[in-house]
C-alpha cells in the first residue's frame, strides 16, 4: 500500500521537471538583468499533474488548469491547446485555461497523451509565454474480465497416475493495468472437477488429487475459473473448460469367459486343422489387451495360435488323432499379456486358465502303409520275376479290411496281394539306376477307401560293360616321324558304376602284329600311343590298324578291344600332324565350293545346249534338204550330229584293243586332245566286225557308265563302234517308229550324261589344280 502512496510522486515529477527548469531559467534571468533593465523577464506555466480516469460518463469532465503566471485576471490573455486529440477529445477554455474531456476514453486503447500549450495576448496576437508540452494520462479502472488464451484445452495422463502428477497448465489475460492496483491479478479456481483433480491458484497447473481407473471412466471435463483483483469483491472472472483423457496402463489381466469349452474333431482331419476357438477378454485397450495362449496337454496332439487381430486363441491338431486309440482329450488352456511392465506386474500375478474337452469322431479311414515310404535294392540283369521287396499296409478301422495292392504306371515291376514287388522285365542299371514307384493299396471292403507310399528301388551294378574308347580319336603320323614319338594320347570309359574309382589298362591286342607303333599305359586312366619305328610312306602305307586292348578293374573284370585308325601325313617343313587337320578341313571346304560351282556350270551348258540343239534343228531344216519330204526330220540332221565322221576314229586307242580282252585298269589321265588324236589314228584300222573290239567297247561302256567322274568322252567311245563309214552299228533313229514325230524327241535326255560327264571332269579338274 505505501507502494500507491509514491505513484503521485513518481509520475509527478517528470511532469513538473519543465516548470522546475522554466523556474531556474527565470532566477538566471533575473540574475543576468537587474533591476532597472528594459529586458523582459520570462516568466513560467502553472498547471498541477492532469489525469483523466477512463469511461467517464459526463459529457465534459474537467481535467485541470492551464495557467500562465503573466494572466493577472483582466482577460486579455487566449489559451491554446494543440496536439494529437486536441478539439475532439480534450477542450479547453480559451479565458480560463480549463481543461475537458469531452469523450469518453479507454486505457487499453490509449493510455497516455500529449499536448502543447500556448498563451497569446489578444491586445498585440503575440505568443505570452512560449509553447510547452504537457502529459494526460489515462488512469485504469476494473473493466475488462481474464480471458484464457489457448482455448480448448485438452490433455492425457495415464490411468492410475498418484497423486500430485501434473495434467496440464492453464494461462488467462488481463487486459488491465497491472501497475494499477489489483486490477490485473488473478487467481485460478477449480469449479467442476473435484475430487479427482486440483488447480494451483496462481500458476493455473492441473494437478491429479486422486487415483482414476480408465476402465471406469477414461475422460474428464474440469472448468477453471480466473478472478482478477486476487477475488476481491467487484472482481472480474473469466471461464475454460479443459478435457482430460486417461490414456491406458495394463492393469488388468485377461480373463476367459467361459471355464469350459467342448471341442469335436473327426480323427480323418490333417495336421493343422483348426478345430475350434476360445476367447478371453481383457478391460485394457490397445497393446495392452494383447492376448498369448498356450496350453497343457501331456498328449501334444493340440497346440494353440493366436489371432492378433480378433485375439482369439484358435485350437489346432497338431498331429493325427485316432478314434480306435483315444476317443478324448481333456487339455487346460492358459492366457496372459505378453508384455508387462515391472511396476504393474502385482495386477498379472496369476494367469486366468479354462478346460477344453474334445471328442475325436470315428470316421471310415484308408488303409495305413507302416512306412512313410519304402526303399528297395535289386542287382541289374536279375531273371523275369524277381523279389524286389515287400510293402504292408492294413486297415485302421476296427473292422480290418483286407487289401489290395496295385502299381500304378510301371512297366518293369508289378505286386501281388501280399504286397510283394516283382520285376517284369530286365534291368540295366545304365538305362536306369532308380525307379520311383507308386503302391496303391485298396480296401475291399470299400473300394473308394485309397492310399499309396513312395516306393524307391536301386538298381545295383554289376560289371557287364567292358571299357571304351572315350571318344573317336583322328589320329595321323607325320612321315618323317622319329621311334618313339607320342602321337596320340587316349582314354577310357567305362558306363558300370565302380564301388571304387575306374581303374582302366591299356594294351596291345595280342593279334597285334604292327611293330610299327607301341602304346604305353600311363596308370592314370590314359595311355599314349608312340612310333616304334623311323619314317613312314604316304604311298606304300597310308592308313595303321591298330588294336588296343583295354580292361576294367570290375569284378570280374571285362575287356574290350578298340581299333584306333593311324593316317600318315606329309607333314611338310611344319613337322606337326596339325597341318593334316587343317589340310582336310580346306580340302573338303575346297571340294564343297567345286561342286556347287560344277553344278551351277552344267545347269548353265544343259539351257545352251538346248537353245543351240533348238536353233541347229530349225536352220538345218531350212538349208540342208528344203526338198526334202516332211517324213525325214530330224532323223538325218540327227545322223549326222552324232557321227561325227572320222572324229568317232578318235576315241580308242587301237593297240590297246589288240593287246588286252579284260577290264584294264584306269591309266593316269593324259590331255584331252592328245588322247583323241591318238585314238583317231589307231582307229582307222580297225573294223567293226572284230570280236575283240566289240568287247572292248561293252567293257568301255561299263566303265563310263559305273565311273560317274569319267572324262566326258564317252560319246566318242561309243561312235568308234560303228568304225569308218560303218552303217550297222549306226545310232541315227532313221528306223525308229518315233521319229515320225518331231515333238516326241528329248534333247535333254540324251544330253544328260554328257553333261554329268562334263561335270565329273570340271570337278576332277579343279581338285587336281588345289
Amino acid at each position: 500500500m505505501n507502494c500507491w502512496l509514491l505513484l503521485p510522486f513518481m509520475f509527478g515529477i517528470p511532469l513538473l521537471w519543465p516548470c522546475i527548469i522554466a523556474a531556474e531559467n527565470s532566477k538566471t534571468e533575473e540574475v543576468r538583468h537587474p533591476a532597472g533593465s528594459h529586458l523582459r523577464i520570462r516568466r513560467g506555466w502553472m498547471w498541477n499533474q492532469f489525469f483523466v480516469p477512463e469511461e467517464m460518463n459526463k459529457t465534459r469532465h474537467h481535467i485541470g488548469q492551464l495557467r500562465s503566471d503573466l494572466d493577472n485576471g483582466n482577460n486579455s490573455f487566449q489559451y491554446k491547446l494543440l496536439g494529437v486529440g486536441a478539439g475532439n477529445i480534450f477542450a479547453i477554455d480559451e479565458r480560463t485555461g480549463d481543461i475537458y474531456a469531452v469523450e469518453k476514453l479507454d486505457r487499453e486503447e490509449r493510455s497516455l497523451y500529449t499536448l502543447r500549450a500556448q498563451v497569446i495576448d489578444t491586445s498585440t496576437g503575440r505568443a505570452v509565454e512560449p509553447e510547452s508540452e504537457f502529459v494526460i494520462r489515462v488512469s485504469d479502472i476494473n473493466d475488462n474480465e481474464p480471458k484464457f488464451l489457448d482455448e480448448p484445452y485438452e490433455a492425457i495422463v495415464p490411468e492410475m497416475s498418484p497423486e500430485g502428477t501434473l495434467v496440464t497448465q492453464v494461462t488467462a489475460s488481463d487486459a488491465d493495468d497491472p501497475s494499477s492496483g489489483n486490477n490485473a491479478r488473478l487467481v485460478y479456481s477449480l469449479l467442476q472437477g473435484q475430487p479427482y483433480f486440483s488447480i494451483e491458484p496462481t500458476t493455473g497447473k492441473i494437478r491429479i488429487s486422486s487415483k482414476m481407473d480408465r476402465e471406469l471412466q477414461d475422460e474428464y471435463w474440469v472448468i477453471i475459473q480466473a478472478k482478477d483483483m486476487i477475488g476481491l469483491p467487484g472482481a472480474l472472472s473469466g471461464t475454460t473448460s479443459v478435457l482430460i483423457r486417461l490414456s491406458d496402463v495394463n492393469d488388468n489381466k485377461p480373463i476367459f469367459k467361459d471355464s469350459l469349452y467342448r471341442l469335436t474333431v473327426s480323427e480323418s482331419a490333417p495336421v493343422g486343422t483348426s478345430i475350434g476357438k476360445i476367447m478371453a477378454y481383457d478391460r485394457d485397450i490397445g497393446e495392452n489387451a494383447e492376448m498369448d495362449y498356450s496350453i497343457e496337454d501331456d498328449s501334444r496332439t493340440f497346440d494353440v495360435i493366436t489371432n492378433n487381430e480378433t485375439q482369439e486363441g484358435i485350437i489346432i491338431l497338431k498331429k493325427k488323432v485316432n478314434f480306435e486309440d483315444q476317443n478324448h482329450y481333456r487339455i487346460r488352456a492358459k492366457v496372459k499379456n505378453p508384455q508387462v511392465d515391472e511396476q504393474l506386474r502385482e495386477y498379472h500375478t496369476e494367469a486366468s486358465t479354462t478346460v477344453i474337452k474334445i471328442q475325436v469322431e470315428d470316421v471310415d479311414e484308408p488303409p495305413v502303409f507302416l512306412l512313410p515310404y519304402y526303399i528297395f535294392e535289386i542287382f541289374e540283369e536279375c531273371p523275369h520275376g524277381s523279389s524286389v521287396g515287400t510293402v504292408s499296409a492294413t486297415d485302421p478301422d476296427q473292422r480290418k479290411s483286407p487289401i489290395g495292392y496295385s502299381i500304378t504306371r510301371s512297366e518293369v515291376f508289378s505286386v501281388d496281394d501280399n504286397g510283394t514287388i516283382f520285376t517284369t522285365n530286365p534291368l540295366d542299371r545304365e538305362t536306369s539306376a532308380w525307379y520311383n514307384l507308386s503302391v496303391v493299396a485298396t480296401e475291399k471292403y470299400n473300394i473308394a477307401q485309397i492310399s499309396s507310399v513312395p516306393v524307391y528301388v536301386q538298381v545295383l551294378n554289376i560289371n557287364d560293360h567292358a571299357p571304351e574308347f572315350s571318344e573317336y580319336y583322328e589320329t595321323y603320323v607325320c612321315e618323317n616321324a622319329v621311334a618313339g614319338q607320342v602321337i596320340q594320347t587316349i582314354s577310357a570309359v567305362d558306363r558300370d558304376e565302380s564301388i571304387e574309382h575306374h581303374h582302366f589298362y591299356f594294351n596291345l591286342s595280342v593279334e597285334e602284329n604292327n611293330s610299327s607303333f607301341a602304346i604305353i599305359d600311363n596308370q592314370d586312366n590314359t595311355a599314349v600311343v608312340v612310333t616304334n619305328r623311323t619314317g613312314f610312306s604316304l604311298q606304300e602305307e597310308p592308313v595303321f590298324y591298330i588294336s588296343i586292348l583295354i580292361a576294367d578293374n570290375g569284378i570280374p573284370p571285362l575287356t574290350s578291344t578298340n581299333t584306333l585308325t593311324i593316317h600318315v601325313c606329309d607333314c611338310g617343313d611344319a613337322d606337326s600332324t596339325q597341318t593334316c587337320n587343317h589340310k582336310d578341313f580346306m580340302l573338303s571346304m575346297g571340294f564343297r565350293a567345286e561342286v556347287i560351282t560344277a553344278v551351277l556350270i552344267c545347269i548353265m551348258i544343259i539351257f545352251g545346249f538346248i537353245f543351240l540343239n533348238l536353233g541347229l534343228k530349225q536352220r538345218r531344216k531350212q538349208t540342208l534338204f528344203p526338198e526334202k519330204s516332211e517324213e525325214f526330220r530330224e532323223n538325218i540332221f540327227r545322223y549326222d550330229d552324232e557321227g561325227g565322221g572320222e572324229a568317232d576314229t578318235e576315241a580308242f586307242d587301237i593297240a590297246q584293243l589288240r593287246g588286252s580282252a579284260v577290264m584294264r585298269g584306269r591309266k593316269p589321265r593324259r590331255h584331252a586332245r592328245a588322247e583323241m588324236r591318238s585314238l583317231y589314228r589307231q582307229s582307222l584300222q580297225v573294223g567293226p566286225d572284230s570280236a575283240v573290239f566289240r568287247k572292248f567297247i561293252l567293257e568301255k561302256l561299263e566303265e563310263a557308265d559305273t565311273d560317274p567322274c569319267a572324262p566326258p568322252f564317252d560319246s566318242l567311245q561309243t561312235y568308234a563302234f560303228e568304225g569308218t563309214g560303218s552303217l550297222a552299228g549306226s545310232l541315227s533313229s532313221l528306223d525308229s517308229a518315233a521319229s515320225d514325230h518331231d515333238e516326241n524327241y528329248d534333247y535333254l535326255n540324251e544330253l544328260g550324261p554328257r553333261f554329268k560327264r562334263l561335270a565329273c571332269m570340271f570337278g576332277s579338274t579343279m581338285q587336281s589344280k588345289n
